[in-house]
C-alpha cells in the first residue's frame, strides 16, 4: 500500500490544544469548592490517581462495581447504585476505559460527573498532571521537530487522526479527544494492510501467555514457524499450557534488547512484567539478530518500555529480511518518533500506519510495512 497524501489533515498544535484545554471554565465553581470548602466526593477507578486526589480532596468511597463492600487505600468501595443523591464523581479512569467509565457515571441519577482532567483546567491547580500528560507536554515542544517528520509519515487518513486525537489526550487526559475510540484488543497486531505473506516466520516479543501467537497462528494457517520470547516464568509457563497444540512454536525463556546481558526485572504484574532497574528479579536477554539466524517476516514487540532497545538488536534482520514490523509505542511518549526514527535509519523504505486499541492512553502500535517493488 502506497503512501496517500491529504493536505486537510494536519498535525496538531500543541500549545493550541493546552491553551484550548485550559480555557474550559464550565466546572470551574465546582472544581474550587472541591479543592477550597473541601466537598466530599467519590471517585470511580483505583489507582495511582485516586491515591493522588486523596492527598488534597475529601474523597470519602470508591466507586466499583466489580468489588463492592471493601475497601481500597482505607477508602470504602461502593456500586454506583448505592452513591448519594447530590454527590460529585470524579472519573479516574485514564489507561483503558476512560470513555467507558465516564458513560457510567452518566448513568448514576442525581450526581455531578467530572473528569479527573476538569481538575486540572485550572492554570495553577494543586492536583499535579499525571505522569503520560506531563511527559506528553515536555516532549512534544522540545522535540516538535521529529514528531512533525512522523507525522508527514504517515501513510493514510486514519493514522494521522488517531495521531492527533492520541497527542491531544496525551496533553490533556480529557477523554472528549477519544470519542470514537474502543477497546478492540482482538484487532491489535493484524490489521488487513499489513499483507502477511505465505509461510510467513512471526516473532512475538513480549508473548505473554501466547494469546497474540494463538491469534497469529488461527488467522495464518500456512505459516512457517512462531517464535516467542518471554522471559516471565510464569507468563511463559501459560503460554506453553495454551498453544500445547499449535505446531511449530519455539518458545524462549529470555527477554529480547540490544545486547546479551543479565537485567532487573519485574516478574510478578502480568502483562505489565517489565525489565526495571528496581525490578524483583534478574532475566537474561539476548537479541534477535544473535538468537535467529533465519529469515523473518513479520516481528511483533510489546515489551514494557523496551521496545526501541530491542529493535536495536534486530538491525540486521530490518535491514536484509525486510519484515513487516508492529511495535507497541505508548509506553514512552518519545518512542513515537525515536522508534521511528531508528527503523527508517535501517531501511527508508517503509510504510508507517499508526492504530489505537483502548479509550485511553494504552495500547498503541506503529506499524512499519515494507513498500511494494
Amino acid at each position: 500500500m502506497e503512501a496517500t497524501f491529504n493536505p486537510s489533515i494536519v498535525m496538531l498544535d500543541p500549545q493550541t490544544v493546552c491553551d484550548s484545554f485550559h480555557a474550559d471554565t464550565k466546572h470551574t465553581t465546582l472544581v474550587q469548592k472541591l479543592f477550597e470548602a473541601k466537598l466530599p466526593c467519590y471517585a470511580l477507578g483505583r489507582n495511582e490517581h485516586v491515591k493522588r486526589l486523596s492527598e488534597l480532596l475529601s474523597v470519602v468511597g470508591v466507586v466499583d462495581d466489580f468489588v463492592s463492600g471493601t475497601h481500597w487505600n482505607d477508602l470504602p468501595v461502593i456500586q454506583g447504585q448505592a452513591v448519594p443523591s447530590g454527590s460529585v464523581v470524579i472519573n479516574c479512569s485514564m489507561s483503558i476505559s476512560p470513555l467507558s467509565a465516564r458513560h457510567r457515571i452518566a448513568t448514576i441519577p442525581r450526581v455531578d460527573a467530572l473528569d479527573y482532567a476538569d481538575l486540572l483546567r485550572p492554570r495553577g491547580s494543586p492536583l499535579a498532571f499525571p505522569n503520560f500528560v506531563s511527559e506528553a507536554r515536555s516532549d512534544l515542544t522540545d522535540n516538535h521537530v521529529f514528531y512533525s517528520t512522523v507525522f508527514d509519515r504517515l501513510a493514510d487518513n486514519e493514522s494521522k487522526e488517531t495521531f492527533n486525537c492520541i497527542m491531544a489526550y496525551r496533553l490533556t487526559a480529557d477523554p472528549r479527544h477519544m470519542a470514537g475510540f474502543s477497546v478492540r484488543m482482538q484487532e491489535q497486531y493484524f490489521e488487513p494492510f499489513l499483507n502477511i505473506p505465505l509461510n510467513a516466520r512471526f516473532v512475538d516479543c513480549g508473548g505473554f501467555d501466547g494469546d497474540t501467537s494463538e491469534i497469529f497462528a488461527s488467522r495464518y494457517p500456512h505459516y512457517d514457524k512462531i517464535y516467542i520470547f518471554e522471559p516471565s516464568a510464569i507468563n511463559m509457563h501459560k503460554a506453553l499450557v495454551r498453544l500445547a497444540g499449535v505446531r511449530d512454536v519455539t518458545f524462549t525463556a529470555l527477554g529480547v534488547s540490544d545486547t546479551c546481558s543479565t537485567l532487573r526485572f519485574n516478574a510478578s504484574i502480568g502483562s505489565a512484567s517489565a525489565i526495571s532497574s528496581g525490578g524483583d528479579s534478574s532475566i537474561e536477554v539476548t537479541t534477535l539478530d544473535l538468537h535467529i539466524r533465519e529469515r523473518l517476516d513479520f516481528i511483533k514487540m510489546d515489551i514494557e518500555g523496551w521496545e526501541l532497545n530491542a529493535l536495536k538488536g534486530a538491525g540486521r534482520h530490518i535491514r536484509e529480511d525486510h519484515p513487516i514490523l508492529a511495535i507497541a509505542t505508548y509506553h514512552h511518549i518519545s518512542d513515537f518518533w525515536k522508534i521511528p526514527e531508528f527503523v527508517l535509519s535501517q531501511r527508508d523504505d517503509y510504510n508507517l500506519f499508526l492504530r489505537h486499541y483502548t479509550e485511553g492512553w494504552s495500547e498503541t502500535v506503529m506499524y512499519f510495512v515494507p513498500r511494494q517493488v
